[in-house]
């Protein structure tokens, strides 16, 4: 049921990305996609930059409109898991188990800091819990706000350009562009993750050669 509406609204957007309106709905999808990770933002972004390589789009308002929305769409997230924040905490004094689970949240976020935002933004779904859980932990606003600004930005301008680059081979092929999509962007986490294990590693052996010494 819900692959055959994204499919329907898939091809209707194929159908209509050479029109100037095309740019707003860019916008509200990317905006909606992170709060709601069933809308297909990634294709519609991509769909853009193919047309932006057919000469029917401009490729900086693709990336304009898909930044700007998925912006507006992760500070409505954060928002909301900060609206949700006391509930949390209520419920985490009554269940040791969930209270467990977010102070993990939180750990992992002061861990990996503004960087996780950026590497989250590129797997749907992810994206959407990590900024419910920057609200419900409360991280300051100014530090995500910034991370979150950067972090769409990058991610707009690398399906864009996906789009773009891809040309003729995305065209008739939205899934495709798709999988590639998510594969490297898995692909750069796993890079990302290995690169910050072993920055990790290499604080912690110089701190205890210092203790040693």
């Amino acid at each position: 049921m819900v692959a055959g509406i994204i499919t329907d609204l898939t091809d209707w957007l194929d159908r209509t990305s050479g029109h100037k309106w095309f740019l707003l709905v860019i916008l509200v999808i990317a905006l909606l996609d992170s709060v709601i990770p069933v809308v297909p933002s990634e294709t519609c972004v991509i769909i853009g930059g193919v047309a932006a390589g057919l000469g029917t789009q401009n490729l900086l308002a693709v990336i304009a409109a898909g930044a700007i929305g998925a912006f507006i769409g992760d500070n409505c997230a954060y928002m909301i898991g900060l609206k949700a924040s006391n509930w949390f905490r209520r419920r985490a004094e009554r269940k040791p188990k969930f209270a467990r689970k977010l102070a993990w949240a939180q750990l992992q976020i002061l861990e990996r800091g503004g960087l996780l935002l950026i590497t989250a933004r590129f797997i749907p779904g992810g994206r959407t819990v990590l900024t419910l859980s920057c609200g419900i932990t409360r991280q300051r606003r100014w530090w995500f706000v910034r991370w979150v600004a950067l972090a769409t930005t990058i991610w707009a301008s690398y399906s864009a350009l996906l789009g773009r680059i891809g040309g003729e081979a995305f065209e008739n092929n939205h899934t495709k562009a798709f999988v590639t999509a998510f594969a490297m962007a898995i692909g750069t986490n796993v890079i990302i993750e290995i690169a910050r294990h072993y920055r990790k590693k290499r604080r912690e052996a110089a701190a205890a050669a210092a203790a040693a010494g």
